[in-house]
């Protein structure tokens, strides 16, 4: 017995052309979209969600007080405080033997406060 599969293709070109095209109209730039694909991307990563999470309230540490925060080794810190920076979400600044890394952009705090309010409701403190 041959029991085709359903096909999971439209079979038109295009169902809904009205909605289609209030969202092409709507859709943000390229630039606004591949910003929002960094800040993204950038979350995604456990560690550096706890980076940006601890640098949110317009502070500023140290790559050791980061290590200790995650409980990694410097180095470990420093390469995801790095990958941020090259992302152009943080900042940073030398100290005599000390680098100090802080948010570059506040909104980047915003949309994580804002994603974990969602996620756990108002039982989290952000």
């Amino acid at each position: 017995m041959n029991k085709s599969k359903p096909k999971d293709v439209c079979q038109v070109r295009c169902f809904n052309t009205e909605l289609v095209a209030h969202v092409q109209n709507t859709l943000p730039s390229e630039d606004i979209l591949e910003t929002a694909q960094i800040v993204f991307g950038a979350l995604a990563d456990q560690s550096r969600l706890k980076i940006l999470y601890a640098l949110s309230y317009d502070q500023e540490l140290c790559v050791c007080d980061v290590a200790t925060l995650l409980t990694v080794k410097v180095a470990t810190a420093s390469h995801h405080l790095r990958k941020l920076r090259d992302l152009k979400i943080l900042k940073y600044r030398n100290d005599g033997k000390l680098a100090y890394y802080s948010l570059r952009d506040q909104r980047v705090a915003d949309i994580l406060h804002h994603a974990l309010r969602q996620l756990v409701g108002e039982e989290i403190q952000v």
